[in-house]
């Protein structure tokens, strides 16, 4: 296990995992539009969202320059930057970060990109520790027919076409989102990641998330009183 940040801001940060078609966005913007309803400081971070590398990222993708590592080391500098910026500054001020995927979306599809699982987590040893990590579980096919019904056509690297599995972009899909299930399925485990059935309707998984992150903030009301 990686040996990551054990922090002591006064804040609480949680983020929302799983594979392409889980759910996790959604619920993640309802716990968002909640707290922010009941009063609380909340900030949202999404992953590969930093200005530091937005514009290399996408000339990079546009020209299939990426190969499995650097791929790898290009959204660790991003996350290195919003965690900086982003999480960091929220935290020490007592406020409440909600991250849309954090370091355990890379330790998943990094290493179903062939990464070597240990050089991966050894990257990411700065991280901040969440306070919970939700892990929206969805079998394979229910996570599959979401994505392909929804989008037109799947992107090149969103499909993992880049590893040359097939040249079927479906195919191809299926087998990536296939690899990735399997990572986040063994780091339950490893850290002690909350998982959440995301078969169930989207009311009865977003009252549980409520339920977990409100018992979190009334011990930090209670210790603070």
């Amino acid at each position: 296990m990686i040996p990551y940040g054990q922090h002591r801001f006064p804040g609480k940060l949680f983020v929302v995992e799983g594979t392409d078609g889980s759910g996790k966005s959604t619920q993640l913007m309802l716990l968002y539009q909640y707290l922010k309803a009941e009063g609380y400081p909340v900030f949202f971070s999404e992953w590969n969202s930093s200005l530091l590398v937005k514009d290399t990222t996408r000339r990079a993708k546009k020209r299939r320059l990426f190969t499995p590592s650097t791929f790898s080391l290009l959204h660790a500098t991003d996350f290195a930057d919003r965690t900086e910026r982003d999480i960091i500054p929220p935290l020490k001020a007592g406020a409440i970060v909600l991250a849309d995927r954090y370091i355990y979306t890379a330790f998943a599809r990094d290493v179903a990109r062939g990464c070597d699982r240990e050089w991966v987590r050894h990257i990411y040893r700065f991280a901040i520790k969440p306070t919970v990590a939700f892990f929206f579980r969805a079998p394979l096919d229910v996570a599959i027919d979401r994505i392909v019904s929804g989008r037109p056509e799947l992107k090149y690297y969103e499909a993992g076409l880049d590893m040359d599995w097939t040249d079927d972009a479906e195919e191809s899909f299926t087998i990536f989102q296939g690899k990735i299930l399997e990572e986040y399925d063994r780091m339950v485990d490893e850290f002690g990641l909350t998982m959440i059935d995301a078969t169930r309707s989207i009311e009865m998984q977003q009252r549980e998330m409520r339920r977990i992150v409100m018992s979190h903030l009334k011990e930090k009301a209670a210790s603070a009183g």
